[in-house]
């Protein structure tokens, strides 16, 4: 497909591909939709295979964004970067600032923050080149480590999903399997041992997160079981509940084959391969899946609190309101037969298009 066939695909309303030969920096900037208010998406750092994945990436990132703002009630489009490169050696604060100021070319239609390869000191750099940053350190008035939000934000989204599968919302003797306890996976962890579970399954590429997770199991009593991320194993333990908080496109046709969980809760973002035939297919295996982009906004709720001038307090309150939404998007799709991601989609559209009518009328 061309780049404007692609657009048109996703509905996006801009790209910004970003160069800067000086300083090798290769980026582009995707703004889907602002309907509700000005794209927030972070930036993410990483090797693509090719300059078609990572626009690829953008677009599908960006377009999620919107619908987590909207359907967690905040007054943000979506939007996304991706800078091509390695995070590990192709750093640089040229690049950041270089970046940053393309940010400021867009006069405040994106606002980045961190995400995935990138981190508060990157962020920073950027910052020196433009104020519409957020997910800025505590010492320069922004909120800090988004982690613990938006693991809150899942465990609330785990309790609402046990809530509507077994009529409660404890977690105690339940068998999770969490995928990935780096930063979200290792508060999630806390907060999951607090409903003292009957067992935890854990998975990681880096085994020291995956020791430090494990004996915040043993020293509070749970049972856990440590299982290899080169393998399919986590994908076929019977267990209550599935958290993906690592890979994106990990529920497929492949690991679909042995799937023995009642629920899929977790933080990760595209968690479905494609989300209408691998969503039916959990719809008609009795499934039951918390929508990636809902359960996993505490992070974006985090970041958009800052707007309001930032509080903690405010931000893990607001966070909470994701197990409402969650049985609200349960009730859309067993009222109307449907998956409960095409639900979700339902319940953000709804909200952009009585704001797009309202904008209307008053412009009329």
């Amino acid at each position: 497909m061309s780049i404007f066939e692609l657009m048109e695909q996703f509905d996006h309303e801009q790209v910004v591909f970003c160069n800067d030969k000086s300083v090798g920096l290769k980026a582009i900037i995707a703004v889907h939709n602002t309907t509700l208010g000005p794209a927030l998406g972070g930036t993410r750092m990483r090797v693509y295979k090719s300059e078609e994945d990572a626009l690829l990436d953008a677009l599908r990132l960006s377009r999620g964004m919107t619908y987590k703002a909207a359907v967690s009630g905040l007054n943000l489009g979506g939007g996304k970067a991706v800078i091509m490169g390695n995070p590990d050696t192709d750093k640089s604060e040229a690049l950041f600032r270089s970046f940053g100021r393309f940010v400021e070319s867009l006069s405040g239609r994106y606002i980045t923050a961190e995400d995935s390869g990138t981190n508060v000191r990157d962020i920073e750099y950027i910052h020196m080149e433009t104020n519409h940053v957020r997910g800025l350190s505590t010492s320069l008035g922004g909120s800090g480590d988004p982690s613990p939000v938006t693991a809150l934000g899942v465990f609330c989204g785990m309790k609402a999903c046990a809530k509507e599968k077994y009529g409660t919302d404890s977690l105690k003797d339940l068998t999770i399997s969490i995928q990935g306890v780096g930063a979200v996976g290792q508060y999630l962890v806390d907060y999951i041992l607090e409903e003292k579970p009957a067992k935890l399954y854990l998975t990681d590429v880096r085994k020291e997160s995956v020791r430090i997770a494990s004996e915040k199991c043993i020293a509070n009593g749970v049972e856990v079981e440590i299982l290899d991320p080169n393998t399919n194993d986590i994908y076929n333990k019977k267990g209550h509940i599935f958290a993906p908080c690592a890979f994106g496109q990990i529920i497929n046709d492949e690991t679909l084959k042995n799937f023995n969980y009642e629920i899929i809760a977790g933080a990760a973002n595209n968690q479905l391969l494609d989300q209408t035939t691998h969503g039916k297919a959990l719809r008609e295996m009795n499934i039951l899946y918390a929508p990636d982009y809902v359960i996993n906004a505490g992070g974006v709720i985090n970041v958009g609190n800052e707007l309001l001038g930032y509080t903690r307090e405010r931000a893990m309150e607001h966070t909470k309101s994701i197990y409402n939404s969650l049985l609200e998007i349960f009730k859309i799709a067993k009222d109307e037969n449907i998956t409960t991601d095409v639900a979700s989609n339902r319940l953000a559209e709804k909200r952009m298009n009585q704001l797009a009518a309202l904008k209307r009328f008053h412009l009329g």
